[in-house]
């Protein structure tokens, strides 16, 4: 009896997954190696795992897995690694101009006593200067308006907590004066459900 047809989707548990992984993988590398030899083919077989390891297998009449690389890129006319050096070089020159830029800038705000700057040079400082004057006082205005309004919200919270314990007090106190003479309470005090004054 045979084994019975089993549903391709997605292990949930992890342990489980991590034993097939290992299962699959070695049956897989088997196979490339048979393939290999048997057929004499050329084969580079990269796996990462759902961590990111790296497990590679190329024929051992290959010396390296770059060799091949570079014989898919002749095969097939494109470029694998080629461009992941240009990209790099790229974002270096990017990030290089960028760094200039910003040094530039610094010794430019820095207002050296040695230095001669041109009228424009000095106007164009100002205005820098300017702008970032009005940047710190907006973000100022911003937390000074709402620690503001924090300080409200507190303070109306409070008045309402007060006006709720002086209507219990009162409360409290006529019903004390009703206990003890049966009428309104006649003792002077203070009327605390007035609030501030």
């Amino acid at each position: 009896m045979g084994r019975g047809r089993t549903e391709i989707k997605r292990i949930e548990n992890p342990i489980q997954r991590q034993s097939t992984f290992y299962k699959r993988r070695d049956g897989l590398f088997k196979k490339a190696r048979e393939l290999s030899v048997l057929c004499d083919a050329d084969l580079l077989l990269l796996l990462f795992s759902s961590s990111g390891k790296l497990y590679q297998y190329h024929s051992p009449s290959v010396a390296s897995a770059k060799e091949l690389i570079e014989r898919y890129e002749v095969a097939t006319q494109t470029q694998i690694r080629g461009d992941r050096r240009l990209e790099r070089n790229a974002e270096m020159e990017m990030v290089e101009k960028l760094c200039d830029s910003l040094e530039r800038e610094l010794r430019f705000m820095k207002v050296d006593e040695g230095q001669q700057y041109s009228l424009p040079d000095l106007g164009l400082l100002e205005h820098n200067l300017e702008t970032a004057i009005g940047k710190v006082r907006v973000e100022m205005d911003r937390k000074i308006g709402a620690q503001i309004h924090k300080l409200e919200t507190m303070v109306r919270d409070r008045q309402q907590e007060r006006y709720g314990l002086c209507d219990k007090i009162a409360r409290v106190q006529t019903l004390r004066g009703m206990e003890a003479d049966g009428s309104a309470s006649s003792t002077p005090g203070l009327d605390l459900r007035l609030g501030l004054n």
